[in-house]
């Protein structure tokens, strides 16, 4: 069915999108997962290819857009290519709407150029071992001192912290109270220059491996206090405000990834042969082939809708939840059927399907579990 949620825009943009992946990102990405991040200078390139300051306003040096569909192309071209951008979904998709929403008018021309350029990388850290999908168990403590906070504790799963120039993390500024556990967390944007400040181990994942994930240590790192973001104690309600474009962000890359899966999968059975036959020509294949198109088709009508929502500033957080479900499960069933169609060599890792399979299984876990957005749901529908 013919799309109708991009316009000549997008579809130049795309354009740019595909060249800038075929130069810039195909040729070297196998070196890249082995290193397990991009070259530092990657993010510079993107800075100059103008990806980072698509939404940020004109006054500190972006292009001013509002909506969210130049996201959505930029993960439609890295799925079609098979690739990542490493860090760049958390830089633009979850850090930048917290410095547009909450930061203040200096923060904003203090950070937002080098945000642009890529000179300053960025990561949120909000998981601990201790505390996943329940933020209010949040243990890494800030302590007011004169001007500056003094920050303890660790955080771990933090995706692009070992490049990060500057992390927002999430302390406890204020003890919380037995009438409400969401109390007293506030959000630091933490220098990674800063005395005490440590990366630990670089975690090595079963997938995303182009992407760098690590632990975090702060031990009596001293914070300014110009460096708060938004108001002290208020943490937990930002963190909930852009939930809703975070999960719908993974709901678009899982249904592009599906996409791609088919696509790889359709070129491969009609380009190799079993009993002197194309697999192509087998029913089994064209009908779960025909299942799997289906399925994303379904998923891409849902996206598109979504996405409409959002720039309208309509989205729910519990139909952000339905994207996200939807079309991770989606993922998960057509990915696996698109491998199993390569036969052996889908577990080979030069071919894109394999690390599609390996890179689809965290996105039921991030961005909040299948079972945390049941439950939203559900409450929802009044149950």
């Amino acid at each position: 069915m013919r799309r109708t949620v991009f316009n000549e825009d997008h579809e130049a943009f795309r354009a740019t999108i595909r060249d800038f992946i075929a130069a810039e990102v195909a040729p070297v990405y196998d070196a890249w997962e082995n290193a397990g991040h991009p070259p530092r200078d990657f993010y510079n390139k993107l800075g100059e290819l103008g990806v980072f300051g698509i939404t940020v306003p004109e006054e500190y040096g972006g292009a001013g857009e509002t909506s969210f569909k130049y996201q959505v192309v930029i993960s439609e071209e890295c799925a079609r290519a098979g690739v990542s951008f490493g860090g760049y979904a958390v830089h633009v998709n979850l850090v930048l709407p917290y410095l547009l929403k909450y930061g203040s008018e200096e923060q904003k021309k203090r950070w937002l150029p080098a945000f642009i350029s890529g000179d300053m990388m960025t990561a949120i850290a909000m998981t601990e071992p201790g505390t996943g999908s329940d933020l209010a168990g949040v243990q890494t403590t800030a302590r007011r001192d004169g001007d500056h906070y003094i920050l303890n504790g660790a955080k771990t799963f933090i995706t692009g912290g070992v490049l990060a120039d500057r992390v927002l993390v999430v302390a406890r500024t204020s003890p919380a109270t037995p009438e409400n556990r969401r109390t007293g967390l506030s959000i630091l944007a933490v220098d990674t220059k800063s005395e005490g400040y440590a990366v630990g181990r670089k975690l090595e994942k079963i997938g995303l491996r182009s992407s760098d994930t690590a632990e975090l240590s702060f031990s009596d790192v001293r914070v300014p206090v110009e460096d708060l973001l938004g108001e002290e104690g208020r943490g937990f309600e930002y963190l909930t405000h852009n939930l809703a474009e975070e999960r719908l962000g993974i709901a678009v890359s899982s249904y592009a990834s599906a996409a791609a899966a088919v696509e790889f999968a359709r070129k491969y059975v009609q380009e190799r042969t079993v009993f002197g036959k194309p697999v192509s020509s087998f029913q089994n294949t064209k009908f779960v082939l025909a299942e799997c198109a289906t399925e994303v088709e379904a998923a891409q009508s849902l996206v598109d809708r979504a996405t409409e929502a959002l720039d309208a500033g309509e989205l729910t957080p519990a139909d952000a939840a339905r994207a996200k479900l939807f079309c991770t499960e989606v993922q998960a069933r057509v990915v696996d059927k698109c491998l199993q169609l390569h036969g052996g060599y889908g577990y080979i890792l030069e071919y894109p399907i394999a690390r599609l399979y390996a890179d689809a299984r965290v996105t039921r876990i991030y961005g909040g579990t299948s079972e945390v957005l049941k439950t939203i749901i559900a409450k929802d529908l009044g149950v």
